[in-house]
């Protein structure tokens, strides 16, 4: 906004440091920020009640429509963009596109379950191996265990 450099914010900085002295510096500075803040708050409400009486107004229409001017190419790309852009959840259940859709989306339930069944079965099959394998290794490990040795003697 006002293109100030370092040596020129250090300039500014030591002149107000001997203007208004070390003790009210802090004070000034953030005087000086709350105002900048209010500013730019105004800037702000200023910019959005433009664009609020170009909306009401039918401006931003005419800035699109100059645009489409400028570039046919971009705006026929965006027409293309816009038009290929739909919902497949947008279809009307009564017509036959409809109705397949919601046969596809009822066998595609019936798949996920039959497979998270037959995982679940998997993976129980495998915890009994497990626990089978678990209890013929301690079978063995009892078997094989050494007698201990007396020894009081």
């Amino acid at each position: 906004m006002f293109d100030l450099g370092f040596t020129e914010l250090l300039v500014i900085g030591i002149v107000a440091l001997i203007v208004v002295g070390p003790k009210d510096l802090p004070v000034l500075f953030r005087r000086a920020g709350e105002f900048v803040g209010k500013m730019r708050g105004m800037a702000r409400e200023f910019s959005q009640a433009m664009d609020d009486a170009a909306d009401q107004s039918g401006m931003k229409g005419a800035a699109s429509s100059f645009k489409a001017m400028k570039n046919p190419a971009s705006a026929a790309m965006d027409a293309v963009k816009d038009a290929t852009n739909f919902s497949l959840n947008d279809i009307d259940s009564d017509s036959e596109t409809g109705k397949l859709t919601a046969e596809r989306k009822a066998q595609s339930a019936k798949i996920q379950a039959k497979t998270a069944r037959m995982q679940a079965e998997r993976k129980a099959k495998e915890a009994a191996d497990a626990l089978a394998k678990a209890e013929e290794l301690e079978a063995k490990a009892e078997e094989t265990q050494v007698p201990e040795k007396d020894q009081s003697a």
